[in-house]
């Protein structure tokens, strides 16, 4: 996971009744690492070996999601050399990175039947880490547009700077929180969508 920092730009114009602003550009991209093997073992070995790295560890996953923040704060300065934030537009990008089995047309059919199952729950798994992002880019906006003035720009400056924060780590328990509870079921997931799948082959 990767976070910039949110840069900010101070507009010294005194206009006390303009409404705070606040706008989201929301980014999504896609990168894929290929992997072999022709059975159930050989693929989790593909992964295992050939997945993204999670930052700062050596620990490798089936799929993962790159998010970068960033963006430009306005501010605007009142009568009284008191500041208020004017507008506030957060960039988001997200980058998810996902498995390709090349072997997938002259791998048996049970093997198959498990690929698929697995690859569409670490697409759905992956999509999921970037909405969250994208909630926490809007709540983010809503919350610096929403701040309270303060008696000079450049506090209004920190008071954004904290708040940025704050929402930021938030985000960060989000994302830990979905994991936690993603590896808790994972078995769990697979087999319910295995036997489904087996059971409408049989209709």
């Amino acid at each position: 996971m990767r976070i910039a920092p949110i840069a900010a730009a101070i507009v010294l114009a005194v206009s006390p009744t303009t409404a705070g602003r606040a706008e989201t550009l929301i980014s999504k991209s896609y990168q894929y690492f290929n992997i072999g093997g022709r059975t159930a073992g050989d693929l989790d070995r593909e992964l295992s070996r050939n997945g993204p790295q999670a930052s700062g560890t050596e620990m490798r996953h089936p799929g993962a999601t790159q998010m970068k923040f960033s963006g430009t704060i306005s501010y605007q300065q009142l009568s009284g050399g008191r500041c208020k934030v004017k507008s506030a537009q957060i960039k988001l990008h997200t980058k998810l990175i996902l498995p390709r089995w090349t072997n997938r047309r002259r791998a048996d059919h049970d093997v198959a039947l498990i690929w698929d199952t697995l690859s569409r729950d670490i697409k759905r798994h992956e999509e999921r880490h970037a909405e969250i992002a994208r909630q926490y880019a809007r709540k983010l906006e809503k919350a610096l547009v929403g701040l309270y003035p303060r008696r000079s720009c450049k506090a209004m400056e920190a008071a954004a700077n904290k708040e940025s924060d704050k929402v930021l780590k938030k985000h960060d328990k989000a994302q830990m929180a979905f994991d936690r509870a993603e590896s808790a079921s994972f078995e769990r997931r697979m087999t319910r969508m295995l036997q489904f799948k087996l059971d409408k082959m049989k209709e």
